[in-house]
């Protein structure tokens, strides 16, 4: 089959060259890189993506090939997909399929080939930029590219309707709130003998309070977390229920900005599964997965940000807030993705510390 050649148009007026595959469609992206050695199903799976081309720098991408059983949730949702290289003869015992086919199967344009060392550190240089994948230069709309915005990304990944996961007899009962949550948040809580019941972004505190939930859970997602105004001043009412509460990612942030802390936009972002952390309690550093392009502006200097909650991590690389111990509520908040395997199991403990605040919470069933 003759290879379909193709570009990626930066909004810079760069030009980077390579093979189509996947979907054929031209698409306009936020272009941003991911620096994990493996778990390239999960990066295509993560809701948080959306809106975005993700460019892989670890070169060769799809040689286990396709795994259901890995999906973070139930379809891709970013924008497009860059690799240098797209094995084409998957080897690993539980592949059940190539990842080309599964690109045009889920309609996601795709370029192969791509010089994505010198398109990683374009992007470092100059911070994250949109683009558009097309078949030559000349197609490409430079007004359209530079004009983009990722829009409602929370509004599209979301769930429909609540659904529940786990024994109707488990100990506990979370309410898990979806801002386009990944699958393994859920598991890692029913495996801790939670019933989660999982919730539209768009749930109200009224409603939460009716389910008498022991713990609440807020969900990472993509977008700007500063769009997200509805959200935010209900979760200013979700917090005075004073249950416990941990969020991770977007709903970190999301947390913050209740709580009048503010946000801004990272120049490229955090992603990849190689990140550093520092507990600043216990003074340990983790490995830690990360997928975020917008920072937490916690100052330890501001009299406001240290009357409501504790630097709990900081990211060793840039200093920024990695997390949040909240001081009038019991809440806990972590930029990073404590069900993600980097370190492999580095910060897995923090379920067991939410599980420990929902023992202590007034409504909280026996153990």
């Amino acid at each position: 089959m003759e290879q379909k050649l193709g570009c990626l148009v930066l909004e810079n007026g760069m030009v980077f060259h390579g093979t189509r595959i996947g979907s054929l469609k031209n698409v306009v992206a936020e272009i941003v890189f991911a620096t994990g050695m493996n778990g390239y199903l999960e990066t295509l799976t993560d809701p948080s993506y959306f809106g975005q081309a993700v460019v892989q720098t670890f070169p060769l991408i799809g040689n286990y090939g396709v795994i259901p059983q890995d999906f973070e949730s139930r379809k891709p949702f970013l924008s497009a997909y860059i690799m240098a290289d797209c094995c084409d003869k998957p080897s690993n015992f539980r592949n059940q399929g190539e990842l080309e086919a599964y690109l045009t199967e889920n309609d996601i344009p795709a370029l192969c080939g791509a010089d994505t060392r010198t398109l990683t550190r374009v992007l470092r240089e100059n911070g994250t930029m949109n683009g558009m994948i097309c078949d030559t230069p000349e197609q490409a709309d430079m007004e359209l590219i530079r004009s983009y915005r990722v829009q409602e990304a929370v509004r599209n990944t979301t769930c429909d309707s609540p659904y529940t996961l786990g024994s109707p007899d488990a100990k506990r009962h979370v309410v898990l709130m979806d801002f386009g949550a990944k699958e393994n948040i859920a598991r890692c809580l029913v495996n801790r003998d939670c019933r989660v019941t999982v919730v539209p972004a768009y749930t109200t505190a009224e409603q939460i309070s009716a389910m008498q939930p022991d713990g609440i859970m807020l969900s990472n997602g993509a977008g700007n977390p500063q769009e997200n105004v509805e959200i935010i001043q209900e979760l200013k009412k979700i917090t005075a229920l004073k249950i416990p509460m941990m969020a991770i990612c977007l709903g970190h942030q999301l947390m913050a900005l209740a709580n009048n802390i503010s946000t801004s936009k990272l120049k490229f972002g955090h992603r990849g599964a190689n990140q550093p952390v520092l507990n600043l309690e216990t003074n340990r550093m983790a490995v830690s997965t990360q997928n975020h392009g917008y920072q937490v502006l916690y100052d330890p200097q501001d009299a406001h940000c240290r009357e409501v909650a504790d630097l709990l991590f900081i990211n060793i690389n840039d200093q920024t807030c990695e997390g949040l111990r909240y001081k009038h509520f019991p809440a806990l908040s972590v930029q990073f993705h404590p069900e993600a395997c980097a370190g492999p199991q580095d910060t897995e403990y923090l379920f067991d510390e939410f599980i420990e605040m929902m023992g202590g919470s007034s409504n909280a069933a026996e153990s």
